[in-house]
């Protein structure tokens, strides 16, 4: 049976492929087709993930849609689907819903609760469930306009950002405030998930301003604190207790929400969908067809995994690209040679820029597409935030570990794996990774486990060889707010538009 799954549809639109309850693809519309328009059929992310997966459209048994899906008539978007795919049955998964299966299915649990919050989804902006086997049933529920998700946007808003894009860029600006209104924002989210209106009623009132006694602008992080604190205690609440705990929706794309709920105590087992947004619930629709729409077993589909979902390109595909752009390069003979050319250029404190393999599913890059810095650089918080990414310097760049050494440097959790947490640095590295240090001792660690991403392990274990420190500064391979590059000809652009020092895409080399 072909499941196919489309997700996100009104933004962050997404596909994925399950071929007889196997993910063979997840690709965001995005990263393939840059001119992306919300509400469309995401036609560059389908066709690329049936060929991925190897899937004809005419062989498509069942297409699962989350919703919204459209922003017209939804007629129309279903008689476009019957017309791509003339022998599928369509089938139309409620949005948060969606979400929970892509968190529940993905895990490693038989049993769990599901937690799924964001802005709003069909009216709900928060459920609680029950999952076990192969069925997930709604405990609770909560609605807009009290929603969690719609609060931190307004803070964004209030704090210069842009709600619903820069969300991310207030939890990493809270590490650096103080306490001062953790108070305030605890009063707003007392009855949570009712919202107290007195303080936020469609904006934040006169009485809220008066209490934080001035322009939010110089006050900025601490005001984010004050929320970021606030949010993570109602969550934990909403939450409950008990043995293993699933979540997914847009507020867990917050890492350092995921932390508070690792480390509470409530619950012995925490798992995030990494792709925790609405792209995310592609995954979800296809697996909610696949289990209750068809009523197939509960195999676990990502567990301990990967979200190296999309697409891969040949030696030759990549040579072609490099040769019809005139450049020149150097390809590597051997992955030896190109390890030890890799680990060269950092040491000489060269910023790299690293293209192997499947393009990861989500927002994050976990190896495949990354930018590359060592730590023992003293420039190297510079050159990436500054110079490269263009970006403020409170959003600190990870440092990816080998997961078998990762005790050594750092306190994290599970979810490091997929860069959905934050970790603590040890005491006695604290100087060695100040530059990507949160507030006192928070970091952002990803975990690389050997079987998942064995050429990023290794180059990891080679870079420790060599300097003593198996740990390099990883940040996504993007600039200027594109999305995560998928193609060579998209990686040798942000090369060249960037203070990038040397790109490696595959086995061929390119420096400046």
């Amino acid at each position: 049976m072909n499941i196919l799954g489309l997700g996100g549809l009104l933004g962050d639109a997404a596909c994925a492929v399950l071929v007889d309850g196997e993910l063979r693809a997840a690709v965001e519309e995005e990263k393939i087709n840059h001119a992306a328009r919300t509400g469309a059929m995401p036609r560059a992310a389908i066709r690329e993930s049936l060929r991925i997966a190897r899937v004809a459209p005419d062989k498509v048994n069942c297409v699962a849609v989350a919703r919204p899906f459209a922003q017209g008539h939804e007629a129309d978007f279903y008689v476009a689907l019957r017309e791509q795919f003339p022998h599928a049955e369509i089938l139309v998964v409620e949005h948060h819903r969606a979400h929970a299966a892509s968190a529940f299915f993905a895990s490693p649990f038989e049993r769990a609760t599901v937690l799924t919050l964001d802005h709003a989804g069909d009216f709900r902006c928060g459920v609680r469930w029950s999952a076990e086997g192969s069925h997930i049933q709604p405990e609770k529920e909560w609605y807009f306009p009290d929603s969690f998700g719609r609060l931190y946007g307004a803070v964004t808003e209030l704090l210069g950002f842009q709600s619903r894009a820069d969300e991310h860029k207030v939890q990493w600006l809270s590490a650096s405030g103080d306490g001062r209104f953790v108070d305030l924002f605890r009063t707003i989210l007392a009855n949570a998930p009712r919202i107290d209106t007195t303080y936020f009623d469609n904006g934040f009132t006169p009485a809220f301003h008066k209490k934080i006694g001035g322009a939010a602008g110089p006050l900025a992080a601490h005001i984010a604190h004050g929320l970021q604190v606030a949010l993570e205690e109602a969550v934990l609440n909403l939450a409950g207790d008990g043995e293993n705990l699933c979540v997914a929706g847009g507020m867990f794309l917050n890492a350092m929400l995921v932390d508070a709920l690792e480390r509470s105590g409530r619950f012995q087992n925490v798992f995030v969908q990494a792709a925790a947004g609405n792209a995310g619930t592609a995954l979800g629709a296809a697996w909610h067809a696949w289990h209750q729409g068809h009523g197939k077993s509960a195999a676990r589909h990502l567990g301990h995994s990967t979200l190296f979902l999309g697409p891969d390109y040949s030696a030759e595909e990549i040579k072609q690209v490099l040769e019809n752009c005139k450049l020149p390069f150097r390809y590597q003979r051997s992955t030896d040679e190109m390890l030890s050319t890799a680990v060269r250029m950092l040491g000489e404190n060269k910023i790299v820029a690293w293209m192997q393999g499947r393009m990861e599913f989500g927002p994050r890059a976990l190896g495949n597409r990354s930018i590359l810095a060592s730590p023992l650089d003293p420039y190297s918080s510079e050159n990436l935030n500054v110079y490269i990414k263009h970006r403020e310097p409170f959003r600190k760049f990870a440092a990816s570990v080998p997961a078998e050494l990762a005790s050594h440097y750092f306190e994290t959790g599970p979810n490091a794996r997929n860069l959905a947490t934050v970790g603590r640095v040890r005491k006695e590295h604290e100087a060695t990774f100040a530059e990507a240090t949160l507030g006192r001792d928070m970091i952002r660690v990803h975990t690389v486990d050997a079987h998942e991403n064995p050429l990023f392990h290794r180059l990891l274990l080679e870079a420790g060889k060599v300097t003593g420190l198996p740990v390099l500064y990883n940040t996504s391979f993007n600039l200027f707010g594109d999305p995560l590059v998928s193609a060579p000809r998209d990686a040798v652009r942000s090369f060249y538009s960037s203070g990038i020092d040397a790109l490696f895409v595959g086995n061929f080399l390119l420096e400046k």
